[in-house]
């Protein structure tokens, strides 16, 4: 399972079953679940852990230490949870001390060729990042969300769930649960129904979300203003996702 030409440390621990190509390379600090795919000419450093079921394509590099200036050799962290894909040439970066000290991503995201995560980086389940997004450090993406080829995305901001950033998105403030955004900067473009639709959601569910995003978007109103007509709504208990990405917004949101 493990290809005489690569290069595997003393002390990394891999599973029984994990595949690696030839001409990779395994750090010492490297632990790798079941069912893990490594192909050819993949470099994985550590501190990292990689749950099971992942694909690491040619030319991924996972879990080097970070761009970050600041960052002077401190033992800092990757975490990777299970059935992600890493296409070609995807750079995954571990965490800084000036945050917590660890870079996270979730289970079933897909990164395409030559995507770019940052140090201090959290990233949910079911994302998709296509060809060439770069998301700088201490970004936060949320669940169910896609950002199309180039978007790039600046440091500390955070992208809710269920949102769709449209090719060659530039995003330098926070972008709301369910929330379409395209341009340089990145404007508001309604809600991401067709998503939702896909993954379930009701046409009254729809209908709700779109009544939220009207008040938050459409009726000249400021973010405080907006918040408490949120949470008199009928439905908060459906909005409340959207409720607390906006509570918890520190660089403001898109608008």
């Amino acid at each position: 399972m493990i290809d005489p030409r690569a290069i595997v440390e003393p002390g990394a621990k891999l599973a029984d079953n994990v595949t690696v190509g030839p001409w990779s390379y395994i750090g010492s600090d490297v632990v790798i679940g079941e069912g893990t795919t490594v192909a050819s000419h993949v470099v994985i450093k550590g501190p990292t852990t990689i749950g099971t079921n992942n694909r690491f394509f040619q030319f991924s590099s996972i879990g080097e230490e970070c761009q970050d200036k600041k960052y002077a050799g401190e033992p800092t962290r990757l975490e990777i949870g299970d059935e992600n894909v890493f296409r070609e040439g995807v750079t995954v970066h571990r965490g800084t001390v000036q945050d917590n000290s660890l870079t996270k991503i979730g289970s079933d995201n897909l990164f395409m060729a030559n995507a770019h995560v940052a140090h201090d980086c959290v990233v949910g389940d079911h994302t998709i990042m296509a060809n060439n997004v770069a998301i700088a450090g201490h970004v936060h993406v949320g669940d169910h969300t896609i950002l199309g080829g180039f978007t790039a995305v600046h440091q500390f901001c955070r992208i809710g769930s269920h949102v769709m950033c449209g090719a060659g998105t530039v995003v330098l403030k926070d972008v709301p649960d369910y929330v379409m955004a395209t341009g340089n900067p990145a404007s508001p473009h309604g809600i991401n129904a067709e998503g939702l639709k896909r993954r379930g959601f009701s046409p009254e569910q729809l209908r709700v979300l779109k009544q939220a995003y009207r008040l938050v978007y459409r009726q000249k109103l400021t973010l405080e203003q907006a918040l408490e007509a949120l949470l008199q709504l009928p439905e908060a208990a459906l909005v409340q996702p959207l409720i607390a990405t906006l509570q918890a917004s520190s660089r403001g949101i898109i608008r």
